[in-house]
Parts: structure tokens; C-alpha cells; sequence
């Protein structure tokens, strides 16, 4: 499995977006500081996930969710989440 995945920074409250094969290991290198993007933005929540059957399907989720569209998308599915 693949997998698309969001993180929220504790600090700038922004969101990172990315893909994997192992979820678990990554979000582990994120927290640890071991991934040059997000080091400085930590802590970090994982707040969102998507399972994929390929790379390729995971790679173009990853993109879509950070285009306009796909940022409105995780806005709508995690109302609750941003807002509260």
C-alpha cells in the first residue's frame, strides 16, 4: 500500500502534504526531524490519510491535494478538525 498523507505544523499551523509506502516509519522521521521540509515546523500532527494500491495513484492524490481544489477538498473533509 501507498499512502497520501497530511501533516499540521504546531507551530505555523500549516499543512504538509506527502506520500509513502510506510506511514508509520515516515511520520516517525517527521517527528524525529529527520526530513528537511518540515524539521523546523515541528511538533507535527498527522491529521489525514489516504490508502492507495500503487505509487502512481498515491503520487497523483499527493498533487491533487495540494492544488486549490484539493485544499478546499481537506478543508471540507476536516471542518470540524481546522475549525474547532
Amino acid at each position: 500500500m501507498y499512502y497520501a498523507y497530511i501533516l499540521r505544523s504546531g507551530k505555523d499551523k500549516k499543512l504538509y502534504t506527502g506520500y509513502t509506502n510506510n506511514l508509520k516509519l515516515r511520520f516517525e522521521q517527521h517527528r524525529k526531524g529527520l526530513v528537511e521540509s518540515t524539521k523546523d515546523r515541528r511538533p507535527l500532527k498527522l491529521i489525514y490519510y489516504e490508502a492507495c494500491l500503487d505509487q502512481k495513484d498515491a503520487t497523483h492524490r499527493e498533487k491533487y491535494l495540494k492544488t486549490y481544489l484539493g485544499k478546499m477538498f481537506l478543508k471540507n473533509r476536516l471542518k470540524s478538525y481546522l475549525t474547532g
